[in-house]
């Protein structure tokens, strides 16, 4: 099997049905076939089924779902394609580059590369989900790139990423572990976050940073899914005796 059959193109808020259309032509012409659709504002359409010009099998197949969550929860990485920086810091990728890193972590299980919306791309929230970011190094004077060229470019690059690998015969390295999912490490934030709520450990101030900050540490650490559940024990224990100090306080 093939790694590109481990790579989910995950198209989000999807504004006009042609861009879902011309995507999945653009997929099919790269050998890619794993399209996931999140809240797409208008599909099934015939517009899609006409720009998708033979490449129908990859809509009907197509997974549709209301939020972001649900479509990356069994995925192993993460990459987010963005026209622009934002305030939230990730690693950035060229294309070439984030084509070898999912040839990469393909080999552990299902990976993702997001597309935002046609006018406005991935929301803040939306990146802190993904591994690192990456970008197309278009003309500076003229960066603007339709959704469904933005999808060929990755595409192209996924396909050379495979001949390559077919032609060296190369090996992926299996980890001792599995990685965690998306869902796993989502659990994990979110206790981290209960959990120094539970500790006073912000004193007042926002945590909203603080949480982007960790999000980004346990993004690069990569811990696999015995590692979370360590994690997760451990800040299990740190509420118990929070509780604890709570009742002997005077």
């Amino acid at each position: 099997m093939s790694f590109l059959d481990s790579i989910r193109f995950v198209l989000v808020g999807t504004q006009h049905p042609g861009n879902i259309g011309s995507a999945a032509r653009a997929m099919k012409t790269m050998g890619l076939g794993w399209l996931t659709l999140v809240a797409p504002e208008q599909f099934p359409h015939p517009e899609a089924v006409a720009l998708a010009a033979g490449a129908d099998d990859l809509l009907a197949a197509a997974t549709v779902h209301p939020t972001l969550e649900p479509a990356l929860a069994d995925c192993r990485y993460v990459l987010g394609c963005t026209a622009r920086s934002r305030t939230v810091r990730l690693p950035e990728y060229s294309p070439r580059e984030a084509a070898a890193r999912l040839r990469e972590a393909a080999g552990q299980g299902p990976v993702a590369l997001l597309f935002g919306r046609e006018r406005t791309g991935l929301t803040n929230e939306e990146l802190q989900r993904c591994h690192a970011a990456v970008h197309i190094p278009a003309n500076p004077a003229f960066s603007s790139l339709n959704l469904a060229a933005a999808v060929q470019v990755l595409a192209y690059e996924l396909r050379l990423a495979a001949l390559e690998r077919d032609g060296a015969g190369a090996a992926v390295a299996e980890r001792a572990e599995p990685p965690a999912t998306q869902a796993e490490l989502e659990g994990l934030f979110a206790h981290l976050s209960e959990t120094l709520d539970d500790i006073d450990f912000h004193k007042g101030r926002a945590p909203e940073m603080v949480m982007q900050r960790l999000r980004r540490l346990f993004l690069r650490a990569d811990p696999d899914q015995r590692e979370v559940r360590i994690l997760r024990g451990i800040l299990s224990e740190v509420q118990r005796m929070a509780r604890l100090a709570g009742r002997r306080a005077p």
